[in-house]
């Protein structure tokens, strides 16, 4: 038997990554949100700065985050 520990295949940090990118991904859907054009009344804010570019880069960046948490290796150290 060896003295290597077996058991998950991620580490904590992986894990801490994950729930990081999905607060991201949840904050980018959130940023997304609020009222919509209607047939009577037209809402500007559709397009404002928040729901066109910052919302997509915060969502986008969480899904990355989410690519890098699940491949991420940490250094083993050998004792």
């Amino acid at each position: 038997m060896s003295n290597e520990k077996k058991g998950l295949a991620l580490e904590k940090i992986n894990f801490i990554l994950m729930g990081i990118s999905i607060a991201l991904i949840v904050l980018g859907f959130f940023l997304m949100s609020g009222e919509a054009t209607t047939e009577e009344a037209f809402n500007p804010k559709i397009f404002d700065f928040q729901r066109i570019t910052l919302s997509p880069i915060v969502t986008l960046s969480g899904f990355v985050l989410m690519i890098v948490a699940i491949i991420w290796n940490p250094k083993k150290s050998e004792k």
